[in-house]
């Protein structure tokens, strides 16, 4: 019988890693009213064998996130995913949140950034990447995320390179607010991008690229072309092909802010579909 073989994220089962999932905080630790503990924690996404050279640190999970299991899957982490790809970063990359649990209403990840037992619990992660990687660079993706890396001693007398960028949904979240419009606000994130890029790149140690290739700037927004799916090693075995697509296939539904919270629509592109 003819079979295809995949490619998984192999998960949790060796240490340090192993403890890390044994232990981590709940609803004792992230308040209910600020994080959506009842849909469980979201740990990471990449390499864990020891080869990630790149840290990316970013905030929350959202609803993909949420299914998926792991971080970074949706519109914002193929944003971001074309990022690496732009510095020849394919594979040797692990990613974790600033926060284990979704951020649940305005303000709730800044009240508790600077929360102890969060912190704790989320430097013991970054410790055990920092000691079992050989890396080369660490970004983070937004305010709260490069507060969690000032938070961290281990970052003291590192020798990688470090910068912080403009979250891959700052457009989004920046316009709806009415700060700016969506087009200027994507120029903002493209300009800010390609500084990372710049920085990161240029010697002294740029971290070493899976493939090399010249680097491209962005223009004045992102194209679909500048997105990058979602590795199918990245995911849990088993998912479908579309939960590593750009299409959005996940959603918050209810008629009030309780049922949004408790219910997540899911719905398979039409491509996807069988005939």
């Amino acid at each position: 019988m003819p079979t295809t073989t995949h490619k998984f994220c192999p998960g949790y089962g060796k240490a340090p890693y192993k403890k890390l999932v044994q232990e981590y905080p709940a609803e004792d630790v992230y308040p209910t009213s600020a994080f959506r503990t009842e849909w469980g924690p979201v740990f990471h996404r990449g390499r864990l064998d020891g080869s990630a050279r790149v840290l990316v640190i970013g905030q929350d999970p959202a609803q993909h996130e949420t299914v998926a299991r792991r971080i970074l899957v949706g519109e914002a982490g193929q944003r971001f995913q074309g990022f690496l790809t732009k510095l020849g970063i394919d594979r040797s990359y692990v990613l974790v949140n600033t926060f284990l649990y979704s951020v649940y209403g305005q303000g709730g990840g800044q009240k508790h950034i600077k929360d102890q037992l969060i912190t704790d619990y989320r430097n013991r992660w970054l410790d055990a990447i920092a000691a079992h990687n050989q890396l080369e660079a660490v970004i983070t993706l937004g305010g709260l995320a490069d507060k969690a890396y000032d938070a961290w001693p281990g970052a003291a007398g590192s020798s990688w390179k470090y910068t912080t960028v403009l979250h891959p949904t700052y457009p989004d979240s920046a316009s709806a607010s009415g700060q700016i419009t969506k087009k200027a606000a994507m120029k903002r994130l493209c300009d800010d991008w390609n500084d990372a890029l710049d920085l990161l790149s240029k010697p002294p140690n740029p971290p070493t690229p899976d493939t090399p290739r010249p680097l491209v700037h962005y223009a004045d927004t992102i194209t679909p072309a500048e997105h990058t799916l979602i590795l199918e090693e990245d995911l849990p075995p088993g998912l479908p092909p579309w939960m590593r697509g750009l299409q959005g296939w996940a959603r918050r539904t209810g008629t009030n802010a309780q049922d949004k919270r408790a219910t997540i629509t899911i719905t398979i592109p039409k491509a996807a579909r069988p005939l």
